[in-house]
């Protein structure tokens, strides 16, 4: 008997002895988005092709060599065309038939260097490294996005863990009001409604309790998906409040200066619109000639250890004459295609303007909302206490008593929305004005 109670204490023994949650930092779920984003690992890979594709642009600014080897059997019968050689010649060489092979050995080496081309391969190459910097930015920019959602949704969780407690403690006050109801009503100082209605009240807590619960653990579910974590949500979120931004408060242009000057979007279009001048440059050096140069040396012969080498050099002039106005066609989207990179590049400057005046507009009045909140919260609570107190004098009503709960829980579900949203508006403006952190 005594061994199956201990048995029974052993296995009771991790629930009474359980290891609080481990605690999850602002700071540390911007870490695992640097890590595991997956959003984020798209962008780095879309860098490294783009870095790729520079790279190929430039291989043909520099030299090219080539190394060669072929081996052939063949017969060696003699065929007579008409007009090959002196029909002398012909009538008396006549033709050949026989099944006898020959082995052929022909070895080279050749180098090949485009001399110039009036800067149309050359702009390839800048307009692909143009290319290759503005999708770094727009990695940059990618993290800037991942980075604000992650703080977003990290006090949005934040957020719901505080109505948690909001509704933990409107349900201790309604446990405390039953109990007093309970007693007042057992000694026949106040009516059986009264105690019904605590026990609604009561009942209405219990349910914004567990609506509570559940939308606290769909936060968490919702900030590993932000993290880009595939695991659990056994875990907490810290009761950090996010600092003050530093600048929050100065005018909007000083704020746009910085924005203008920190945003990666407004560098990715920049550079995407060199990329197309370039690009533009490049199609209208293709009416242009080009001229390259190569040397080769081979080596040839029937048999490998009689061979004989020969070298020869050349250089090419290649003029288009006539590309049935591929050429033109090029040159016309090329430049349709900067006059779209300009307009991206003035609307990205527009939208970088509203980001920047919505962010701080909304930074503003969150603080002063927040202020105000405070206040109702106090005022709420100060309500609760005078409405406690005629209650058990006998002056109140239970229906006062439970509006002035409601007004308690409303305050400070008011309040943790309040700290939410000035959270939620530092977070956008950090986005607007560009800064990784």
């Amino acid at each position: 008997m005594r061994s199956m109670l201990a048995l029974v204490g052993l296995a009771l023994l991790p629930v009474a002895v359980q290891a609080a949650p481990t605690v999850l930092t602002l700071e540390q779920a911007l870490k695992a988005a640097r890590e595991h984003q997956p959003q984020l690992q798209q962008a780095r890979a879309a860098t490294e092709v783009a870095r790729a594709r520079a790279d190929q642009a430039r291989a043909a600014l520099l030299p090219q060599l080539e190394a060669s080897g072929a081996y052939s059997r063949s017969t060696g019968n003699y065929v007579a065309r008409p007009g090959s050689l002196p029909s002398s010649v012909t009538q008396q060489s006549g033709s050949s038939s026989s099944w006898a092979t020959t082995g052929f050995y022909n070895l080279g080496v050749s180098l090949s260097e485009l001399v110039w081309d009036f800067g149309a391969s050359s702009s390839r190459w800048g307009a692909a490294k143009a290319s290759a910097a503005s999708q770094q930015e727009s990695e940059r920019a990618s993290l800037l996005q991942t980075l604000t959602t992650v703080r977003v949704i990290f006090f949005q969780a934040r957020a719901a863990k505080g109505l948690v407690a909001v509704a933990s403690q409107s349900l201790e006050n309604q446990d405390r009001h039953l109990k007093q109801v309970e007693a007042f009503v057992e000694v026949g100082t106040k009516p059986a409604i009264d105690l019904a209605q605590s026990r609604a009240d009561r009942a209405n807590a219990l349910v914004q309790l567990i609506n509570a619960q559940n939308g606290y653990e769909t936060a968490k579910a919702q900030l590993n998906q932000a993290m880009g974590v595939e695991g659990p949500s056994d875990y907490d979120v810290s009761d950090e409040v996010f600092p003050s931004v530093s600048g929050e408060e100065r005018s909007g242009e000083e704020l746009l200066a910085e924005a203008l000057s920190g945003r990666p979007e407004v560098a990715a279009a920049e550079r995407a619109m060199r990329a197309q001048a370039l690009t533009l440059r490049a199609a209208r050096a293709d009416y242009w000639p080009s001229l390259a140069a190569s040397t080769g040396l081979t080596d040839a012969g029937g048999q490998l250890g009689d061979l004989s080498w020969n070298w020869s050099a050349a250089l090419n002039v290649s003029v288009p004459l006539f590309r049935g106005g591929a050429t033109q066609a090029q040159v016309r989207e090329a430049k349709w295609g900067l006059e779209a990179a300009k307009a991206q590049a003035d609307t990205v400057r527009q939208q970088v303007r509203l980001d920047v005046e919505q962010a701080r507009l909304a930074v503003r009045a969150a603080k002063a909302a927040l202020d105000a909140a405070g206040d109702a919260l106090v005022n709420a609570q100060e309500l609760l206490r005078l409405a406690e107190g005629r209650y058990e004098t006998g002056v109140g009503s239970i229906i006062e008593l439970g509006d002035a709960q409601v007004a308690l829980t409303a305050a400070a579900q008011q309040k943790v929305q309040a700290e939410y949203t000035v959270a939620t508006a530092r977070a956008q403006l950090i986005r607007a004005i560009g800064r990784i952190s």
